[in-house]
């Protein structure tokens, strides 16, 4: 637990300096698990104010994601984690509403290593995410994405877990 309080501090202090140059937008996530664990995440993320191949189709851009999840279980398999991700989004064009998808690979601490009867080895987790979505005029966004945690081997065992879940995004 101290580790992931620690965690959490040096996120939010490094969030906080980029905070103060990007704008702020909020996700809320409800999903499951491949055994059907409830999840709830709480997110943050930052735009990274950039395009690349922009294009009559669209472009490619990205933000910076912080995020809470809290995996539902019984008492022996309920769990923390936080994490932070890179995620790169190819929008396409649009006037009111922009049709998405995103890739992203960061890192992610647990507060144990058990999620229901999965093993993750370590706290130490990376994140693997995809997602698809609409943008809609506004800042508002909803989306489905898939998340997989594993250590990649660096701890045996490597049981890996994932989420599919469905998200709403405002902006701020």
């Amino acid at each position: 637990m101290k580790k992931l309080i620690s965690l959490a501090v040096v996120a939010a202090v490094s969030l906080g300096q980029v905070a103060a140059v990007h704008a702020l937008d909020l996700t809320a996530a409800v999903g499951r698990t491949g055994e059907s664990t409830s999840t709830f995440r709480l997110g943050a993320q930052f735009d990274f104010n950039r395009s690349w191949f922009q294009s009559s189709v669209g472009r490619l851009t990205g933000y910076w994601d912080v995020g809470y999840t809290y995996w539902e279980g019984d008492k022996t398999s309920t769990n923390h984690s936080i994490s932070l991700a890179p995620v790169f989004v190819y929008e396409f064009a649009g006037e009111s509403v922009k049709p998405y998808v995103e890739l992203g690979i960061g890192v992610a601490a647990f507060e144990n290593t058990k999620v229901e009867d999965k093993d993750l080895g370590s706290s130490f987790q990376f994140e693997d995410r995809i997602g698809a979505g609409l943008r809609f005029a506004g800042g508002h966004e909803l989306g489905l994405r898939a998340i997989h945690y594993s250590n990649a081997g660096i701890k045996s065992p490597n049981d890996g877990i994932e989420t599919y879940s469905l998200h709403y995004r405002m902006s701020f």
